[in-house]
């Protein structure tokens, strides 16, 4: 991932399990939101735009996962999805896949980069 076109978003150990941190990734002429969270020790990222309509998640500021910390539950209209595959398996958009950002971990530092 060329560093021009990532984003350092937290250091390791920043986020503790079934948590998140959004972010302002910009890649070329586009500045796309989106969030990164742990979810059981392995981080993913993925841009803030539910499948269902082209609205942000969290339903509370920065909030994406449900009161178990098992899913990622879009505010807007509750559509349900895995947080290590991004799919929605409950709701409007079962079957859709929240768009992936690439995640790279170096020096102690997670990094996310912009989407090909």
């Amino acid at each position: 991932m060329p560093s021009s076109l990532r984003l350092r978003v937290a250091s390791l150990g920043d986020l503790a399990p079934e948590t998140s941190r959004k972010f302002t990734l910009t890649c070329g002429a586009v500045t796309l939101e989106g969030f990164l969270i742990n979810y059981r020790g392995t981080h993913y990222a993925y841009a803030n735009e539910c499948q269902h309509l082209p609205m942000t998640m969290d339903w509370v500021e920065n909030r994406f996962f449900d009161a178990a910390g098992a899913y990622l539950v879009c505010g807007t209209h509750g559509a349900t999805y895995e947080p290590h595959t991004g799919l929605c398996v409950a709701g409007p958009c079962v079957g859709e896949v929240l768009r992936a950002l690439p995640v790279l971990v170096e020096d102690g530092a997670i990094w996310v980069g912009c989407p090909e």
